[in-house]
């Protein structure tokens, strides 16, 4: 979740109690840098591994993407809501969204498209209640027929309730959720052979759901039993002001995510100036840009409102332009649907037809986001230049020789000569598809919209 305290699936775990299905899913932390040369990772949040991998071949290959991130790969609890993929009763791939063929294919087809894929990973709890999961298997709160028994997990089953004490943060129930023992030499034998299943088919790194709650030794003991220890790994540990679990504590295993990051955007963009961005990242006390994953928004945090999201229209919109512009970080593109209960499970269980149909949303597919996946790309390595401000939310800035991108975020139009450390010549603004022509000396005048972005890069020449 995008709260540093109890997630969101924790009202809603309360508030289902009785039906013993309560439960909820918990942000990651992500790998700021990943392997090879494209760091922005697709998250379809939901999306049925077949409408993965049609989406791999259809659009995030030719957009660009080096990575999409997939829902948890479990049998689950039977249930409509999207948190019951985050209740596993199995280690079979039997969930709402594809059985282990589907899982398979989709790797295949997706690395085919030049796309990695990361699972998301459960390996902090089970489930709440008892029943029969998605794929058929019958099962009690901590006894998991074939898997675990009730030694097997962690001896407090009270429900988390104290962000200060680190004991009760790492060995107590999230949300009523069976809690784990991952101190268990058998636990983490059991959770790494389950985790080398996935790498087995080809999976190229996890999300670590939960991490937070899992001790970061507990994890460098599991990580290191897997048949690639250095595989990409990214930590969920939400940030929280004085508590006893840091995110700094897991950079040692791999990447963690900055929940600050999302956070502060939302509050840059909505009631405070863009000008202040000048130095957002490290300058800001985040944790350093090489193992810090960022985002906008996810599932978690769209629907506590801590973040952004879809419903914000060009605060949301220009706020993905200027993560995927801006250096700091690897980020995760949100992917998701329509929602009025935050409850409610994806539409038609989890397969898109199409994209903005049906309630999908598909921001990893609008073209002032998809378009800037390319210029990142082109700009890796380059550093932050020709930053240019009015004072308060229309700001510009250079990567290197490679990029330029220009944000009004203003009420009225905005008309400047941009300075640029561009190539003379012609560029596509990958935000209109219009043509843009700089000059020898480097500048380009434009007129931009209110809330509206300019944004040019040497991959991008011209329109055709």
């Amino acid at each position: 979740m995008a709260s540093s305290r109890i997630p969101l699936a924790t009202a809603l775990a309360l508030a289902l109690a009785a039906s013993a299905v309560t439960l909820v899913a918990l942000p990651q932390t992500a790998r700021a840098t990943p392997p090879g040369t494209k760091d922005v990772t697709a998250e379809l949040f939901e999306w049925k591994y077949d409408s993965v991998a049609k989406e791999c071949t259809g659009t995030l290959g030719p957009a660009g993407y080096g990575y999409v991130e997939v829902s948890p790969a479990t049998e689950h609890i039977q249930g409509g809501q999207w948190w019951t993929s985050y209740q596993p009763v199995s280690y079979k791939i039997a969930g709402r969204l594809g059985d282990r063929t589907a899982f398979e294919n989709m790797v295949d087809t997706c690395h085919a498209a030049g796309v990695k894929v990361v699972a998301d990973a459960v390996i902090n709890h089970m489930s709440a209640g008892s029943g029969t999961g998605t794929g058929g298997s019958s099962y009690t709160k901590y006894d998991y027929p074939g898997i675990y028994q009730p030694q097997d997990m962690d001896d407090c089953t009270a429900q988390i309730s104290d962000y200060q004490d680190r004991w009760n943060v790492q060995h107590c129930e999230l949300v009523g959720l069976a809690d784990l023992d991952t101190g268990e030499s058998y636990v983490r034998t059991r959770l790494a052979q389950y985790l080398n299943d996935l790498l087995s088919l080809g999976v190229d790194g996890f999300r670590v759901d939960g991490a937070k709650h899992i001790p970061a030794d507990d994890l460098a003991a599991i990580k290191s039993q897997l048949s690639d220890p250095g595989v990409y790994w990214k930590q969920e540990v939400i940030y929280g002001e004085g508590e006893a679990v840091s995110p700094t504590e897991y950079l040692r295993n791999g990447d963690v995510q900055e929940f600050r990051y999302g956070r502060d955007l939302k509050r840059v963009f909505q009631s405070e100036s863009l000008a202040s961005l000048k130095n957002f990242g490290e300058g800001w006390g985040y944790m350093a840009s090489g193992q810090s994953g960022v985002f906008v928004d996810n599932w978690d945090t769209e629907r506590n409102g801590s973040t952004l999201t879809y419903k914000d229209g060009a605060d949301y919109t220009l706020a993905n332009v200027f993560m995927l512009a801006w250096p700091y970080g690897s980020p995760d593109v949100h992917s998701g649907y329509e929602f009025s209960d935050g409850d409610a499970g994806p539409p038609n269980g989890g397969a898109v037809n199409a994209c903005y149909q049906d309630g999908w949303k598909c921001q990893h597919k609008w073209p002032e986001i998809s378009g800037m996946v390319a210029l990142r790309n082109t700009a890796r390595g380059a550093s932050v230049t020709n930053w240019w401000d009015n004072g308060n939310d229309a700001v510009a800035f250079g990567r290197g020789d490679k990029a330029y991108v220009a944000i009004n975020h203003e009420s009225g139009p905005l008309t400047r000569t941009f300075q640029t450390s561009l190539p003379a010549g012609g560029y596509c603004d990958v935000q209109s598809g219009k043509p843009v022509t700089v000059d020898s000396s480097g500048q380009f005048t434009a007129t931009l919209g209110a809330n509206t972005a300019v944004a040019l890069h040497t991959g991008a020449r011209n329109c055709g």
